[in-house]
């Protein structure tokens, strides 16, 4: 961030840089989830639903997310407990924002289980040793980031910055395995225009 705006001849520091993401990231990933909510939806919607560990000053907190087919990070959802009131609260508060979905994939996490039996889901649980390596690997870039963070020193950080974090990633992740070069670079001028129509705003 600070390279390219001293290019320009614009001096900051990286508290600037931490008081900017404060104000505005917020505001940019609600935007962002706002445009891509209408669209989402498709006749395979269906949702992974996993769960990564992640420390705040050595003490575990789990954070939850739900992921659907394509790898969109829909939700995630920070909590000190791994039982089935976190995970009832957390499915309500996704179908609330994005709606009913016809199929939920998890592991064998117990808590996941009572939850949807809890709504009247169960039988539209799928659970299987590879089928939710979906959620899995879009846990990826969000431990290159806490790695590149050093870990998290206050959960209502962890919570700001996964919110955040996940609509960014998904505006910018253009899956450039699925498809030729051109489609790509198509994709990525799109998402980068939208982005600086973001920035005008």
């Amino acid at each position: 961030m600070e390279d390219p705006l001293h290019e320009r001849g614009i001096d900051i520091c990286e508290e600037t840089v931490r008081f900017w993401w404060h104000r505005f990231g917020p505001m940019f990933a609600a935007e962002i989830r706002k445009r891509r909510i209408v669209g989402m939806r498709s006749s395979r919607w269906g949702w992974h639903l996993d769960e990564v560990f992640v420390k705040i000053t050595d003490e575990r907190h789990h954070l939850l997310r739900a992921v659907d087919h394509e790898g969109e990070v829909l939700e995630t959802f920070v909590t000190k407990n791994r039982d089935k009131q976190a995970a009832l609260k957390f499915l309500k508060k996704s179908i609330r924002r994005y709606g009913r979905t016809e199929k939920f994939v998890t592991d064998n996490l117990r808590s996941f289980g009572a939850a949807l039996k809890e709504i009247g889901a169960a039988d539209r649980q799928d659970t299987g040793r590879w089928l939710n390596n979906r959620a899995e690997n879009s846990h990826l870039p969000f431990r290159r980031r806490e790695r590149a963070m050093l870990r998290f020193l206050r959960m209502r950080t962890l919570k700001k910055f996964a919110a955040i974090h996940a609509s960014v990633s998904n505006h910018f992740n253009q899956d450039r395995c699925l498809s030729s070069r051109d489609i790509f670079r198509t994709n990525r001028a799109a998402a980068l225009a939208e982005w600086r129509g973001l920035l005008a705003t």
